[in-house]
């Protein structure tokens, strides 16, 4: 008699693929038994506190809503008049680059600055008074003036 072919690897991954075959089978037979479940064991509820539940809620706890009083957006800010002229220190200033930074004495942002929107010279450390306004990477600070 001669030697099988088959070495031991051959055999064990045979092995393995038909267990899993096997496995597989059983687990479509038991889907099959098992009972179909109705859409109602589906349905899933949400309760006045937020918590999704399986009980339809109470019709008595419903509270009535305006969809008028809904706000889909930020309230506009009509009475809210903002001082267009802003104080802040320069933080940094490179005249032969010709840019620096100010830092907003309220909000402590810094505010990229040109040398084209300087009105007056100023140099680290100066107080000054300035506008913004949006440039390409945020706000630019524009009229920029010592406070004396």
């Amino acid at each position: 008699m001669s030697r099988s072919q088959e070495t031991f690897n051959k055999k064990e991954v045979r092995n393995k693929k038909e267990k899993k075959r096997k496995e597989k089978e059983k687990k479509r037979l038991a889907r099959k038994e098992q009972e179909k479940s109705s859409l109602d064991d589906m349905i899933a509820y949400v309760d006045e506190n937020g918590m999704i539940t399986n009980t339809p809620p109470d019709p008595n706890k419903k509270t009535k809503v305006n969809a008028a009083d809904i706000e889909v957006s930020t309230p506009k800010g009509d009475n809210i008049k903002a001082d267009p002229v802003r104080k802040g220190v320069v933080a940094f200033f490179n005249e032969s680059k010709g840019y620096g930074f100010i830092r907003d004495s309220e909000t402590r942002e810094s505010i990229f600055m040109h040398i084209n929107s300087i009105e007056e010279p100023v140099k680290e450390g100066n107080q000054v008074s300035f506008e913004t306004e949006m440039g390409h990477k945020g706000l630019n600070a524009v009229k920029v003036k010592p406070i004396k």
